[in-house]
């Protein structure tokens, strides 16, 4: 047998990068969450400031559909308690610090995990991070922007002699899950090509159930806004429709290559 020259077994595993990367040393690892949750929680803080700064403003805007409807009745919120002006201000600077500073924490947080994924990994990773981001905010703007609406609709089934009291902080939480869960709605697409890529689900299965998530759409549309016009729920559901069908577009497009990768293999090995 030919012995092999000590050049062409070339260095230990340990010695290239990749081998140290994996071999990175627990403290070099704790190190590196400690940097990453501190640029985090400076982002957090940040936000949390400029929420509160900007609480009064924000108030303004959350309030105006009770502005609106106590001119033609007796409407408005009120504090259960002498620290609830107080709470509810925390409240809306905890939340705007957690918004404002969402893509610098979930930068930091994939970043963290990535470490021990392979290049094709990392790229579905930081790319489902890249969508992600803008999907959910704008669901959530959309979800601000309607719910006005459905304060006015809500709000007029009683009685014009009747008068609206609304808890504070009941109201600000309805607000919230509304904007929150807008912006999950607009996400979900993301997850379906993240399936896809990942193998799971094939994009023939989810053309297969096309009606039942149109359907679904536009339920969830309806619910999310009851207000008496139509086009408030076409202004959700439209979009998500569009995001649904851009989802199925791109896994169609990756099964189709893959199944054409995998037919060129195949030929290949034939040859062979």
């Amino acid at each position: 047998m030919t012995a092999l020259a000590p050049d062409a077994v070339g260095p230990p595993a340990s010695a290239t990068p990749a081998g140290a990367s994996a071999g990175m040393p627990l403290s070099e690892h704790l190190r590196e969450a400690r940097t990453r949750s501190l640029r985090a929680a400076a982002a957090f803080v940040f936000g949390v400031v400029v929420g509160y700064v900007l609480s009064d403003q924000i108030m303004e805007v959350v309030r105006a559909p009770i502005t609106a409807l106590a001119e033609s009745r007796d409407a408005s919120l009120n504090y259960d308690s002498i620290t609830g002006a107080f709470d509810l201000k925390l409240k809306i600077a905890l939340f705007s610090g957690i918004a404002l500073s969402s893509p610098i924490w979930m930068y930091e947080l994939f970043a963290f995990l990535a470490a021990g994924l392979d290049r094709r990994e990392k790229r579905y990773t930081f790319g489902f991070l890249a969508a992600s981001v803008p999907l959910f905010a704008g669901g959530c703007t959309a979800g601000f922007l309607l719910f006005p609406h459905m304060v006015d609709l809500l709000a007029g089934f009683a009685s014009t002699e009747d008068s609206t009291l609304l808890q504070a902080s009941y109201y600000v939480d309805f607000i919230l899950k509304i904007v929150l869960a807008t912006g999950v709605a607009f996400v979900l697409p993301v997850f379906l090509v993240m399936l896809n890529l990942l193998g799971i689900l094939q994009a023939r299965t989810i053309a297969r159930s096309w009606r039942i998530v149109i359907v679904a759409i536009v339920l969830f549309s309806a619910i999310v806004t009851p207000a008496a016009d139509v086009l408030s729920m076409f202004l959700i559901a439209v979009p998500m429709t569009a995001l649904f069908l851009v989802a199925l577009l791109i896994a169609w497009l990756h099964d189709r290559a893959a199944a054409r990768r995998l037919s060129v293999g195949t030929d290949r090995a034939m040859e062979g």
